[in-house]
């Protein structure tokens, strides 16, 4: 039998697209929004970025939570993410949004005064605590944290009323939003206060004048240029191993509230020429745990991590 012509153009056609290659499968990428207690943390790339190739994922001990977001500023994307929207205590962390509600309305020129440099300097170098009390009970406390939530649009990031506190070491906040405060910082803020708040984390001390190593994380990690605010608390008010400096004693914290127990340690800032990289890693660790420890955990953390542009230490 003879087949005509157009019915078997329309055959063949039919046969070759089904010998074609077949289409990946369809999937889904989410984050669970509680911190497990323990697990083998590794990088979990941006649903916009294919996985590369990973360090040994670290292994995090039963009671410890963690999350942690790395962002390429020069790619425009993250590298890693993991429970970035889990809400941590945010210990001294909430110093950034401290100065930047300090500087906000003070353009043009962004000018600080003498008096309120020394005092932001050492804040931001150095983790003050009484600097922070200082400027948080002048501006309005909590209003602080509900203004640049709203300037900054931040969306895990709460008052210490929100947890039926008034300490400004209680502020709730996620990774994910202190990265979006870096990006403020970096990309958006007036040169000025760019140059103001990226100057002082650059020049991190090693000793909080709480008389606190602050070299955990980033600074450890990773070789120079980088830049550092370190938060921790919960581990004592005097150091087992305490370095030079003087003043600024421990907030003391009861822990009957999620976000308030145990004790917490972070690592946030940029790594790379340029500020390539912002990194962000919030811990936090059962009632009892050793600075030493939880220190140790958390530099392994963050050498675990991709982070474009920065070299390891």
């Amino acid at each position: 039998m003879t087949v005509p012509r157009p019915l078997l153009l329309a055959v063949l056609a039919v046969l070759l697209v089904g010998c074609g290659p077949a289409r990946p499968p369809v999937t889904s990428w989410s984050q669970p929004s509680v911190a497990p207690s323990s697990a083998a943390l590794s990088p979990s790339p941006s649903p916009s970025r294919a996985a590369s190739p990973s360090p040994t994922p670290v292994v995090v001990p039963a009671g410890v939570d963690v999350g942690y977001a790395v962002f390429d500023r020069q790619a425009g994307v993250f590298t890693a993410q993991q429970h970035q929207t889990t809400q941590f205590r945010s210990a001294s962390l909430v110093k950034l949004l401290i100065a930047l509600d300090f500087l906000w309305n003070r353009g043009p020129g962004y000018t600080v005064p003498p008096a309120d440099r020394s005092r932001l300097d050492v804040m931001l170098r150095s983790s003050d605590d009484d600097a922070a009390s200082y400027y948080w009970n002048a501006g309005g406390r909590d209003q602080i944290v509900t203004r640049m939530v709203g300037r900054l649009g931040l969306q895990n990031t709460a008052p210490p009323s929100a947890a039926g506190r008034t300490g400004w070491g209680t502020t709730g906040l996620s990774a994910a939003d202190v990265v979006r405060v870096y990006r403020y910082v970096l990309d958006s803020a007036p040169a000025p206060v760019r140059d103001y708040i990226m100057g002082n984390l650059h020049q991190s001390t090693p000793c909080g004048t709480d008389r606190y190593h602050q070299t955990f994380g980033i600074p450890s990690a990773f070789t120079r240029p980088w830049a550092a605010k370190q938060g921790w608390h919960g581990f004592g008010d005097t150091p087992a191993d305490p370095c030079s400096g003087t003043g600024g004693a421990a907030l003391t914290v009861p822990a009957d509230s999620r976000i308030l127990n145990g004790a917490v340690l972070h690592t946030t800032g940029t790594v790379g020429t340029g500020d390539r990289t912002i990194v962000v890693v919030l811990t936090q660790s059962p009632t009892g745990t050793t600075f030493a420890r939880a220190t140790a955990l958390l530099t392994r953390l963050v050498r675990s991590l991709p982070v474009p542009g920065g070299v390891l230490a």
